[in-house]
């Protein structure tokens, strides 16, 4: 009953927060964290104990399957080669260089440095959502960040697993051939499993027409996903990732508009209180784990405040050449985009989940030396980036000029709407000239389109319309859909504006009715 009252507690708390964070726009995830380390230094606050398991199965599926579920497939092909260096390059110089600077700093021995390392050498792609969401970067910034921050899971957990292993059995040895089958089994195997389930999710929701059953199997698609990738023994996490970037591409051919409305109405609010808790349990858990330090260990914050400027640094070095992939139109390298990019990769969650998961006694029995040292180091590693970085991180990415304007995007949705209005006014001619609906109906429905294009109203108003008239506009936002899709397949609109437009002819479709 506790845990359900802390999760309650957390829910309210997380509500009041984010009505501020609006308010004063600044992130939510950064006043989350800094809320909940707040409360857990009431006096009389119960220390708070989460077990790394519930927040693997229950927290990050659906988490991370909504932020694949925004990721822009057609922005991923155009840098993917930059993602795939930093979710491989990035993830072994991060840990490597944290692992050198913990021995250096920290005194840990070098099995539990470099696990330290390990662990910290990913991104958390819940925290970059989250963050990302609030920022108008241009589209190839905001896929590599994201893409980068969903796809080095594989690596870091093959890191992670390899370290803790060195670390639990003393004088074990490193095998790279068993290191890359491991990973292969973890990344590509996880993958294959996530296209299956996306595949057969894919099947089942073209033969579903009931909201509450697509509902629920969308709800159960990232459990699914997880569980059995995990169950293969394989990455479950990229299991999730692939399965949520395959269904995001062709969420629009599964389901009507009635459908989607809700489906996002659903999954705002399920992403909304799992967000809440999981980045308010990050502030609870750092004093509960201070107290548990051994004597000796108070310099714990300025050591952790070095390996954050370690990761950082490597960071930028290493993004730094990669940004010709990001804007090829300038051909040079650029500052600004290296360090839009490094200052958007926070560490979140999932580095926290990984540090509670390693083992307590060593092969011999005896306690595991630097666990709780490294427990301690690596959430306020993460309470700095999503803190430091997450309140900074608008104005870095203002004083970099690569934010996109508010006027640049109202006009690029302006113009698409124009688009889709005068693809659908050619084929209401089309009807007119086949003489397939009513002259009456026809007027009706060229007189709201036209007006529309001279933002006069605001479109139709089906609440009044006969069935031909409710028909015949079917028709229309079915071809303006497909116009939108065109538009975006062929460049000239971003992801962003595909989206706002589509959630725009859902509501238009679902105020028709059935025709």
């Amino acid at each position: 009953m506790r845990a359900v009252g802390i999760v309650l507690f957390l829910v309210v708390l997380a509500t009041a927060v984010a009505t501020f964070a609006r308010r004063w726009r600044v992130p939510a995830p950064s006043l989350l964290v800094l809320a909940g380390l707040g409360a857990a230094l009431i006096p009389g606050v119960p220390a708070l104990r989460v077990p790394p398991q519930a927040i693997a199965l229950v927290v990050l599926p659906p988490l991370l399957y909504a932020s694949a579920e925004e990721l822009s497939l057609r922005d991923l092909r155009a840098v993917w080669k930059p993602v795939t260096i930093l979710a491989f390059g990035l993830v072994f110089a991060s840990a490597a260089a944290v692992g050198f600077a913990a021995v250096a700093v920290t005194g840990l021995p070098p099995a539990m440095a470099f696990v330290l390392g390990a662990v910290l050498s990913s991104t958390d792609p819940v925290a970059v959502t989250a963050l990302g969401r609030r920022l108008a970067l241009p589209g190839r910034v905001q896929v590599l960040v994201q893409a980068e921050s969903l796809f080095n899971d594989a690596t870091s957990l093959v890191l992670f697993k390899v370290a803790a292993g060195i670390a639990v059995a003393t004088g074990a040895a490193v095998s790279l051939p068993a290191a890359g089958g491991e990973f292969l089994l973890l990344g590509g195997g996880g993958s294959l499993i996530g296209a299956a389930v996306a595949g057969l999710v894919w099947l089942i929701r073209r033969r579903t027409t009931d909201p509450v059953l697509e509902t629920v199997i969308a709800l159960i698609t990232p459990y699914a996903a997880y569980v059995v990738g995990e169950a293969a023994h394989t990455s479950g996490i990229t299991s999730v990732v692939v399965a949520g970037v395959l269904l995001g591409r062709s969420g629009h051919r599964l389901t009507d508009a009635h459908i989607r409305l809700q489906l996002h109405a659903v999954y705002a609010v399920v992403v909304f209180i799992l967000e809440s808790v999981v980045f308010s349990i990050v502030g609870l858990e750092l004093p509960a784990l201070v107290r548990n330090l051994p004597a000796g260990s108070g310099w714990w914050p300025l050591q952790a405040l070095a390996l954050a400027a370690v990761l950082i640094a490597v960071r930028v070095l290493s993004t730094l050449p990669l940004t010709r992939a990001v804007k090829p139109s300038r051909g040079r390298l650029s500052w600004r985009v290296a360090g839009v990019v490094t200052w958007a990769g926070t560490r979140g969650v999932m580095p926290l989940a990984a540090a509670l998961s390693i083992p307590l006694a060593a092969s011999d029995g005896a306690a595991l030396v630097g666990r709780p040292l490294v427990l301690v180091l690596t959430t306020a590693v993460v309470v700095l980036t999503l803190v430091v970085q997450g309140f900074s991180l608008a104005a870095v990415v203002n004083r970099s000029g690569l934010v996109l304007e508010p006027e640049h995007t109202a006009r690029e949705e302006v113009d698409a709407r124009e688009a889709l209005d005068r693809a659908a006014l050619a084929l209401v001619d089309d009807f007119a000239s086949l003489e397939a609906m009513p002259e009456a109906v026809i007027d009706r429905v060229r007189r709201g389109l036209i007006a529309r294009l001279d933002q006069s109203v605001d479109g139709p108003d089906g609440s009044t319309a006969d069935a031909a008239y409710r028909e015949l506009w079917h028709e229309v936002i079915a071809v303006q859909s497909t116009e939108l899709h065109r538009l975006y397949d062929e460049h000239r609109i971003s992801d962003a504006t595909r989206r706002s437009l589509q959630h725009d002819l859902d509501r238009e479709e679902a105020a028709l009715g059935t025709p």
